[in-house]
């Protein structure tokens, strides 16, 4: 099968390896292996669910179109909040920093002034 199948089964169970369960989906494990399989497909409900959507597949080549898909899919999400969290960004921009820093002297020193002028009196 395609590394992009592989990608996507990754993140089900760290417990169970890739390769195994792809042998599995195409039953090419011994009994025994996939009595394990299966065993750890009972302890793991999300694993299971996604076990048995890919098993309902007939044609291999429906699955590996799928996962391309929802691979390119997925891209163009994450691509679309990243340009978004980059536009909410404050970009480095000197002159603001210099702005801020003025603001915030002048009023010190207004502080400072009117402290001393209060003062006097």
């Amino acid at each position: 099968m395609s590394d992009n199948l592989k990608d996507i089964l990754a993140n089900l169970n760290k417990d169970i390896e890739q390769d195994k369960l792809l042998d599995y989906l195409n039953k090419k494990l011994p009994a025994a292996e996939a009595h394990e399989v299966e065993k750890q497909m009972a302890d793991d409900a999300f694993m299971n669910d996604a076990v048995e959507g890919l098993e309902s597949f007939k044609d291999k080549k429906d699955v590996l179109l799928l996962v391309q898909q929802l691979n390119e899919d997925l891209k163009k999400q994450t691509q679309k909040k990243k340009l978004k969290k980059e536009k909410r960004k404050l970009k480095e921009q000197p002159w603001l920093y210099f702005t801020i820093i003025l603001i915030l002297l002048l009023a010190i020193i207004g502080y400072v002034i009117i402290k001393k002028y209060l003062t006097t009196m």
